[in-house]
């Protein structure tokens, strides 16, 4: 099996990381595979905003759980229940602020291209991460324009989704493939 399949294989999505931090060239590799991803007649409508700062990351998860439990209380119970932690104590985040598109949502199909190459490339180097759309809600209250602008998202942009990225505490399980999912039409 070549290495992009192996590492399709073996990416899962980690809920539990360690403190320990990617290091500067992996997260710039990340950064720079990211930006290789394909998008509609090129247009990227997306940027890469990789974020280490631990007091940012944590200003936006509390943003985010106090804007979630208003929003939708049954899923705020949910992320309570496995523990309290939107961002799973993740050192690093990795934000795709995107910009509405022509026809609407084309944008939506290269932001999952963006984050699938984000995550592919971390498990490549050794590095746990998992697909964050519950980032959107650090966005979704009175501290939108501020975590913006913290951020530095280009005039026009908004929170697409995040992932996260970091070491596991433990060795995840990559999910068992439904194979019934697959069809041959000859």
């Amino acid at each position: 099996m070549n290495e992009t399949l192996k590492n399709i294989k073996e990416r899962c999505s980690c809920r539990d990381f360690t403190e320990q931090s990617p290091t500067n060239e992996q997260l710039t590799a990340i950064a720079q595979a990211a930006i290789q991803s394909p998008s509609g007649m090129n247009r990227q409508f997306w940027h890469v905003i990789v974020v280490t700062n631990k007091e940012l990351i944590s200003e936006m998860e509390k943003e985010g759980l106090d804007n979630l439990r208003e929003i939708d209380e049954s899923l705020y119970q949910h992320v309570k229940s496995r523990g309290g932690a939107l961002f799973y104590h993740a050192p690093c985040m990795v934000f795709f602020p995107i910009k509405a598109a022509q026809p609407a949502g084309a944008e939506l199909i290269d932001l999952g291209i963006i984050a699938q190459n984000t995550v592919l490339a971390a498990t490549s180097l050794g590095l746990a991460s998992v697909h964050c759309g519950l980032a959107a809600f650090a966005f979704a209250g009175n501290k939108n324009a501020y975590f913006k602008d913290k951020l530095k998202f280009p005039n026009g942009y908004e929170c697409g989704m995040a992932v996260l990225l970091g070491y596991a505490t433990s060795p995840g399980t990559p999910h068992e493939p439904d194979q019934s999912k697959i069809l041959f039409i000859k």
